[in-house]
């Protein structure tokens, strides 16, 4: 356990924990967990017996494949929140230094049957398990739960199996169905994104014009990105990502009015691009997305997403004015980026498992105990309204915030205020 401190007087002390890849063979293979956990400076400076007083917080990040925050100085809900709780930050298995995965470490797995094999230990349940086993570590009698986007879905995975280790749950736009096929959730998901495709366009009509003309140089010419891979109308549709979240929208604009210089597409355009539909950074998310609406009964995901398509064809690129998708993931996003490549017949492998898991215990949720909050984002295009209040309604104790003033990423907008209300119904 090593202890540092940031220029800010933020107190930082590093956790690992040694967990079994499969939690039902606790003595094969290991894995090392990271954690960290993070003391807020005006808690420090009030003492060792204060901070020895405050109660944990863990959080979970969104995903799946993102690996906790690592602030070089604390703001928004964490600067908040660090002030009242010790806040750990867990790099869920396969992400940060927990045991990272990557096209490296899968490959030396063997045949892609045995990728996706061993990519099927790194789910929901196996993540709580993990934060189980580091609380035990750390001799934590028990801890309030806080989960954003996929880290909501790990949250009820928690309340499902070890609901007597958590004070409180709170989760941010991350109430995942608890029944049903993926292809449901994408039906609703493709609806929300030409909704919000809508809006975006109304407020920056010269951003249609642009992302079409765009979209027209690469129908016409053959594009590299900098990696040296083809940049095609297909990946291009992945810049709706950004759609999801508040000021990143905007952002959006200031890139497609960058678009072109002399008849060609920028090299800052095509930089900046293709920073934002790589998923070098986090292989996990493009290749296990799917698999984390895999359940019992319910048939193999079979690349819902892309199987759904046809349905919309304002979606198509084939359409004149293609409008872009959200968190949608494609064979083509695999075969045509350089990192995911090699395993793209991994991904065909976890598409075609027809024997998920499960994930929740309906029962026990259906009689939970312990006080939840939930805030869910009316225009959400990642995690869906309606679903969200389908299984609000199969949870106990569970109050939900809705509020339209932010999008998926509210937390990183106005953070302090929204937790602040999560805490206010559990207290």
């Amino acid at each position: 356990m090593t202890t540092r401190q940031l220029l800010d007087g933020t107190r930082l002390t590093e956790h690992w924990v040694t967990a079994p890849l499969d939690w039902s063979d606790p003595h094969g293979e290991q894995l090392q967990v990271f954690a960290r956990e993070f003391i807020g400076p005006n808690a420090v400076a009030k003492g060792e017996l204060h901070v020895e007083s405050l109660p944990y917080l863990l959080f979970l990040q969104g995903g799946p494949g993102g690996r906790g925050s690592r602030p070089a100085k604390l703001s928004g809900w964490m600067a908040d929140l660090a002030q009242d709780f010790r806040i750990i930050m867990l790099d869920q298995r396969g992400t940060g230094l927990s045991s990272r995965v990557d096209r490296h470490s899968l490959c030396a797995r063997g045949t892609p049957e045995q990728q996706a094999a061993y990519l099927r230990n790194f789910r929901a349940d196996s993540i709580v398990r993990d934060a189980e086993a580091l609380r035990e570590q750390l001799g934590i009698r028990s801890w309030t739960v806080f989960g954003q986007s996929y880290g909501g879905f790990c949250t009820l995975t928690y309340l499902s199996l070890a609901p007597h280790c958590m004070d409180r749950a709170l989760i941010t736009g991350g109430l995942p169905p608890l029944e049903g096929h993926p292809d449901r959730l994408y039906r609703r998901t493709y609806r929300r994104m030409a909704r919000r495709n809508t809006e975006y366009f109304d407020r920056f009509p010269e951003d249609r014009e642009r992302l079409d003309a765009v979209f027209d140089h690469l129908r016409r010419h053959r594009v590299q990105l900098p990696d040296t891979s083809p940049l095609t109308p297909m990946r291009l549709q992945l810049l709706g990502l950004e759609l999801g979240g508040n000021t990143k929208a905007d952002s959006l604009h200031y890139l497609l009015e960058e678009a072109f210089t002399g008849g060609r597409l920028s090299d800052v355009f095509l930089t900046e691009v293709g920073h934002r539909i790589s998923f070098a950074s986090n292989p996990m998310y493009a290749l296990m997305h799917e698999s984390i609406y895999g359940l019992p009964g319910e048939g193999p995901t079979d690349w819902s997403a892309e199987r759904v398509l046809p349905e919309f064809p304002e979606f198509s690129t084939a359409d004149e004015s293609p409008l872009l998708t959200g968190e949608m993931i494609f064979r083509s996003h695999l075969e045509l980026d350089p990192m995911l490549a090699p395993l793209s017949a991994t991904a065909e492998a976890l598409a075609a498992v027809d024997d998920w898991g499960p994930l929740y215990d309906l029962t026990q949720l259906a009689h939970n105990e312990v006080p939840v909050a939930a805030c869910v984002y009316t225009d959400d295009v990642f995690v869906d309204r309606d679903l969200s209040w389908e299984t609000a309604a199969r949870v106990g104790q569970l109050s939900v915030y809705e509020t339209a003033e932010f999008h998926h990423d509210g937390i990183h907008d106005d953070g302090p205020a929204i937790l602040r209300e999560l805490l206010r119904r559990t207290e």
